[in-house]
């Protein structure tokens, strides 16, 4: 299963493989994919996904 923490933003058409748990206080920017762990306090995107900012 996913795990989504507090305060999760996640935009259109993103992919969130099997498993994978988004931190708290997470921004998914359109388009992205998210094939592993998301650390807290972060915005992120991109096929794979980067973190663009911590927040």
């Amino acid at each position: 299963p996913v795990e989504i923490g507090d305060n999760v933003w996640i935009g259109n058409h993103c992919m969130v493989v099997r498993g994978v748990r988004i931190g708290n206080n997470v921004v998914v920017g359109a388009h992205t994919l998210v094939h592993k762990d998301v650390p807290d306090n972060c915005l992120i995107m991109g096929v794979p996904y980067k973190i663009i900012k911590k927040i």
